[in-house]
């Protein structure tokens, strides 16, 4: 599995309307082949900042199936236009499994 990390900055005072339309635009994502799960955090000391994890079967699963898919169209149209800057995303292997105690 594929972890996708993107740290996403909202316009301030947006937060709220973006993450309805975050509501929205996961439905979309997990239209995807590959996709597993997604996850949105929000963070304390910067608001203006979210980390969107999202579980993929494989890089190109994300890269290129979803990427390059109308899907991913219908995924900015929700949630971009709440962007200040362009996505930092980055991916990660998973390498354990999460433990929980």
């Amino acid at each position: 599995m594929i972890v996708e990390h993107a740290e996403l900055t909202v316009e301030a005072g947006r937060e709220e309307a973006f993450e309805e339309a975050y509501g929205k635009g996961r439905l979309v994502l997990a239209e995807a082949d590959g996709f597993r799960w997604t996850e949105l955090l929000r963070c304390e000391e910067r608001p203006d900042t979210y980390l969107l994890l999202v579980g993929w079967d494989t890089l190109a699963h994300h890269t290129v199936g979803f990427r390059e898919s109308e899907r991913f169209a219908r995924w900015r149209a929700l949630v971009g236009p709440f962007f200040t800057a362009p996505p930092v995303v980055e991916h990660y292997g998973e390498r354990t499994a999460r433990f929980t105690g």
